[in-house]
């Protein structure tokens, strides 16, 4: 199917099952545009096997939209690497679940920018770890606001 997955048009992109989602390889992940990326529904997001979600590129998690990146279950999210979390949007960070931020591992908390940190919602500060909150820098601490 990677021959035929990057001409896909995003209508199609939203179209495919979740069944077809979850029998996409690494490489049909990879030949996905940032646009189709952006396509893909928070069930979709979810049908992709951990193997495809570590594959992603910066750029293209960066794509995942907001309501999507609700759909990464705790499996998903604790194979993504500490860059992947520094260049997600703070919109992205906003969407989490408390469930999904109390999911990441130290590394990744820690990874957290002081604009990330700022848009975290009471509910997502107090699913961290103190552990994750030790890792924080002075600005992420000033960043708090709920």
């Amino acid at each position: 199917m990677t021959s035929i997955i990057s001409s896909l048009t995003v209508n199609q992109i939203k179209s495919l099952s979740t069944t077809v989602i979850a029998s996409l390889t690494t490489s049909d992940v990879a030949a996905l545009s940032t646009t189709q990326i952006k396509a893909l529904s928070s069930s979709q997001i979810k049908a992709l096997q951990t193997d495809e979600v570590a594959a992603l590129t910066t750029d293209q998690m960066s794509a995942v939209s907001a309501s999507a990146i609700k759909g990464l279950s705790l499996s998903q999210l604790a194979v993504l690497d500490t860059t992947k979390i520094e260049n997600l949007s703070t919109e992205q960070v906003a969407a989490f679940s408390a469930d999904q931020i109390g999911g990441f591992g130290s590394s990744q908390a820690e990874a957290l920018t002081t604009s990330q940190v700022h848009v975290l919602s009471s509910a997502q500060i107090g699913a961290l770890s103190t552990d994750d909150i030790a890792g924080f820098s002075t600005a992420d601490i000033a960043a708090i606001t709920t």
